[in-house]
């Protein structure tokens, strides 16, 4: 036994040198790009053709990274035109979404893999494995977020490449604090593996990182910005080292950061004060989980609640029927693409659209498929029903209306500009909603017909109103956008009553039992209060409830006198309706909570985009 553990070392000892040899005899160079902004118009294209063609003449590069944000609005014309110009590269290129793919994308992220070949990639070369993977946040404005089934592709990529192959991780968002919500996680999940550094972008600027003590290179843009002309970054690796070059087009390179290859630059463990404060949760012991389920699987819409059931969409394509009381899961239906919009249930039917460009509906006992309406594009719309009647819109720039029970399609509406991710107001005869192209719509329900169109001024695209769910009272219908502003539209004409950009609010937007009062979360620790009455904006209240820098979509909830609300940080909330003051908060992980639903002043059900289903019970 003691010759044939000896003999087990030398192999491991023999095949260990043999593989720093063959690391020793690695020298090659690449080139990466990042932060390219395609769009269907402008400089962008040009600064990425400009760099396409530098690299061409150089005979020296032998790949190269594309590390995220390749177009402005993550739209297929400009995925199609910057894929275009990449392909007149001479030597092969390896791309990863950022989050201006991810975030804005009326494919709902689904053309960036159609396009490319997919949102991850794994690449060996000259003994190194370059490992590369999306870092969100998908559809919800929010923190980066690296969904767990990326970081369990990961682990099993590593598990095969073994702790002595050197590894390059490739991201678009850098992996710290306030850029990714679990990028404690990911460092932990790669601590075991000879990770060299982590490359990526997203600031437009060369910088050296730290992520717990793992390196970390963010890169300049191809971007021109002030300059004449843009550029991109160099690598070569030599028998000992990694070193970085800024070059700029028509100039000669500059050396800014090297690393070495044989420092081992972080310990196992990594610190212990990384993770995240949950010593909220001690202020307010009163507040249980009465379940908690982790599905593995990221989740970007709210949960729906009928007949003591819970139905949850998911990334994977998966709808999932869990029990009210326990969290047991059912059944489970699987689309082909991920589920963005929220669900919704009535007459025994859930129906749900789908980024296969489909719109199921299911019984909601069973999961049996009913029946299925084809779109010409993804459905991201959550969908909203009355009377029989789903209202949903889709990414093919149409609004539809769907019987229930049968499937067929009532009527549609088809001049929408941009996409829909929105869900529906029903009000009186009007269906009301936004969409991705700086306009709020208001329809005729029976007939589709368009009543009015309100734009507010709105030139850009990425200040639509189009996350919002809006509500509507005395006559206004209200909205927050991502301009800031708390907006009351004339119900019947369109016309704006008033718009303040006073509490910075952005995106949510909520409406009291009563229809006396609108609720928004702002940019910064607080919620306020606005009355429903009159032609001017009046601030009945505002809480500051402490979740520092807030923006994701999630609206606040009022039940039974209580307003519920949840953070991009995993804090669920309640105040109280009248005053605003703070009755509990709850942490329950650190990704971004989605619109949660209150079940009664002691009950909430929520999903997170970490994965997490859960209800929570406030205990006496």
């Amino acid at each position: 036994m003691k010759n044939e553990s000896i003999l087990k070392v030398l192999l491991v000892f023999c095949a260990f040198t043999g593989y720093l040899n063959l690391q020793a005899q690695s020298t090659f160079r690449f080139a990466l790009l990042t932060d390219l902004h395609v769009t269907k118009g402008g400089d962008a294209a040009e600064d990425l053709q400009r760099a396409v063609n530098q690299i061409n003449a150089s005979d020296d590069i032998e790949f190269v990274l594309v590390t995220g944000d390749v177009t402005e609005e993550g739209d297929r014309e400009s995925l199609q035109k910057a894929k275009n110009i990449l392909d007149q590269l001479k030597v092969k290129y390896y791309a990863i979404p950022g989050n201006h793919e991810t975030k804005w994308s009326e494919s709902g992220v689904t053309a960036f893999g159609d396009i490319f070949g997919g949102e991850r990639f794994r690449m060996e070369y000259k003994g190194f494995l370059f490992l590369g993977f999306n870092t969100g946040p998908l559809m919800r404005m929010a923190d980066g977020h690296i969904p767990p089934q990326d970081i369990s592709w990961l682990q099993e990529e590593l598990k095969k490449a073994g702790k002595i192959q050197p590894v390059i991780l490739v991201t678009h968002y850098p992996l710290q604090p306030g850029d990714v919500d679990n990028w404690y996680d990911l460092t932990d999940a790669v601590r075991p593996y000879n990770i060299r550094t982590f490359l990526g972008g997203h600031y437009h600027s060369n910088r050296f990182l730290s992520y717990d003590s793992i390196p970390g290179i963010l890169n300049r843009s191809t971007l021109r910005g002030k300059d004449p002309a843009g550029g991109y970054s160099v690598y070569d690796i030599t028998p000992d080292s990694i070193l970085v070059y800024e070059q700029n087009i028509g100039e000669n390179r500059r050396q800014w950061a090297a690393l070495s290859l044989k420092t081992k630059y972080y310990n196992e463990q990594g610190a212990l004060d990384k993770y995240p404060d949950f010593s909220v949760n001690k202020e307010y012991p009163f507040v249980k989980e009465n379940w908690f389920v982790r599905t593995g699987v990221g989740i970007y819409s709210s949960p729906v609640v009928y007949d003591g059931k819970v139905y949850v969409g998911d990334d994977q394509g998966a709808l999932t029927c869990y029990t009210l009381d326990k969290g047991k899961k059912k059944w489970s239906f699987r689309s082909d693409k991920r589920i963005v919009g929220t669900p919704a249930a009535a007459d025994g039917i859930v129906i749900f659209g789908s980024a296969d460009k489909n719109i199921y509906g299911l019984d909601a006992r069973t999961g049996r498929r009913l029946w299925i309406v084809e779109a010409s594009e993804p459905v991201l719309g959550a969908v909203t029903i009355e009377n029989g009647v789903a209202y949903v819109g889709a990414s093919d720039h149409t609004f539809r209306a769907v019987n229930i029970r049968t499937g067929k399609l009532l009527w549609t509406y088809t001049d929408v500009k941009g996409y829909i991710e929105t869900r529906p107001l029903i009000e009186g005869d009007k269906v009301i909603f936004g969409a991705w192209d700086n306009t709020l719509y208001a329809l005729d329900k029976n007939t589709g017909k368009e009543l009015w169109k309100w734009t507010g001024g709105l030139t850009r695209m990425h200040f639509s109103p189009a996350a919002v769910w809006p509500v509507a009272a005395n006559g206004k219908v209200f909205i927050a956008d991502p301009q800031r502003a708390m907006t009351a539209i004339d119900l019947a004409t369109g016309e704006t009553v008033w718009r303040t950009f006073q509490s910075t609010v952005r995106e949510t937007i909520a409406l009291s039992e009563d229809k006396q009062r609108v609720y928004s979360k702002t940019m910064n620790d607080s919620i306020v209060s606005y009355s429903t009455q009159g032609d001017q904006p009046i601030e009945l209240w505002a809480s500051n409830v402490g979740f520092g820098y807030e923006h994701a979509p999630s609206m606040p909830v009022e039940k039974d006198g209580i307003v519920f609300g949840s953070t991009k940080g995993g804090l669920i909330f309640a105040l109280d309706a009248l005053t605003g003051n703070v009755l509990w908060k709850h942490k329950v992980g650190n990704s971004l909570i989605n619109t949660v639903v209150p079940l009664s002043k002691t009950q909430v059900l929520f999903t997170a985009t970490g994965g997490e289903v859960g209800l929570l019970q406030l205990k006496e």
